[in-house]
């Protein structure tokens, strides 16, 4: 008897659509879609996908309680051993719902999850420590090369055979240490190792670090009475009925909006979009995210020499770190070019 499968995919490999049914609601087929195909394929006779479910990136993002429990309840009516997600390669709120949808079926179902994701994607690190995420490129080019990983894995969890390291299998490594018996001593494999750096020959260490950019700082400002400063905010501050549609979680853009004129930012003007926090304050004095009205009382007193009369936003929840540095990017160039001599990032 094959092992049941479920497989959960959104709405653009669902069929159903692209950004313009990102708000479609969960729903539920019986049999293979899109990319489940491959998956059929992939697994061959020992499992089998007894039903899909899907469910647009918006709706997951913007409603996450609702539509987990019902995507969980749609996938525990097939009674399935196993519930693949994705991939989600480098979608933002893709693979936030791959993640959570996965975190909620393995804690609540207790049966095995996998997904796939590019490493850089909000939801991988988000999710690595509930769930097996195998690595992707960033985009679905790599269909062909991250399905027959994730299949593999994905038998290995159903035949109850143990998972290899990340790098043998291919996951993004959960932080899960274990013990492991070695043919020699620790001390010996640290002075090897020690030895091959020193003669720049390859080695791989035991015990890999996180890697940090490391950004050179400016030299301080001289006067701050005759400096031109401009606001960024990643909490979402945005004029009132968020004209450029700046999503709630993992943005896909920013937002530019002029200051001109403007010495307050009130409830009926601005608005957030962020959907990482509670809005209730930040809506109701938008100034608590985003200090117009400290920078003007600043800007009045001479203490700066004037508040630029833009601002940039965007939301920084489930953002992907390639995108972030993408829109700092695009931002620091028009600052530059418009003679803004620093910057108050705010955040929420």
């Amino acid at each position: 008897m094959p092992y049941r499968v479920v497989h959960y995919i959104n709405q653009f490999f669902g069929q159903v659509g692209g950004e313009d049914k990102a708000d479609t609601k969960p729903f539920v087929k019986e049999g293979v879609i899109g990319p489940g195909m491959a998956f059929k394929g992939a697994l061959g006779k020992d499992a089998t996908i007894v039903a899909t479910v899907v469910c647009g990136d918006g709706y997951f993002n913007e409603n996450m309680d609702t539509a987990e429990q019902e995507l969980l309840s749609m996938i525990k009516s097939y009674s399935p051993d196993i519930l693949i997600a994705g991939p989600a390669f480098n979608a933002g709120r893709y693979g936030v719902a791959c993640g959570a949808i996965c975190a909620a079926v393995g804690g609540k179902l207790g049966i095995p999850v996998v997904t796939g994701m590019y490493p850089e994607n909000p939801g991988a690190d988000m999710y690595k420590k509930n769930c097996y995420i195998v690595k992707t490129s960033n985009s679905a080019a790599g269909m062909r090369k991250a399905v027959p990983l994730m299949a593999k894995l994905a038998l290995k969890l159903l035949n109850g055979e143990p998972v290899a390291s990340p790098d043998e299998d291919q996951y993004i490594a959960r932080g899960i240490r274990k013990n492991v018996f070695k043919e020699e001593l620790g001390a010996k494999r640290a002075v090897d190792m020690l030895i091959a750096k020193l003669g720049d020959k390859e080695f791989t260490t035991e015990y890999p670090m996180p890697a940090f950019d490391r950004v050179t700082p400016n030299p301080p400002i001289k006067d701050m009475s005759k400096a031109k400063i401009a606001l960024v905010t990643s909490g979402g501050i945005v004029p009132k009925g968020n004209p450029d549609k700046i999503e709630s979680s993992s943005a896909s853009k920013y937002g530019r909006y002029s200051l001109a004129g403007v010495d307050d930012l009130t409830a009926d003007s601005h608005e957030t979009a962020h959907g990482g926090y509670d809005p209730v304050y930040a809506n109701e004095d938008p100034n608590r995210v985003l200090p117009v009205d400290v920078m003007r009382d600043l800007e009045k007193e001479g203490v700066i020499g004037e508040l630029y009369d833009h601002y940039y936003a965007t939301v920084g929840n489930g953002t992907s770190v390639a995108n972030a540095k993408k829109y700092a990017q695009s931002i620091a160039k028009d600052l530059i070019a418009d003679g803004v001599q620093a910057v108050i990032l705010t955040s929420t």
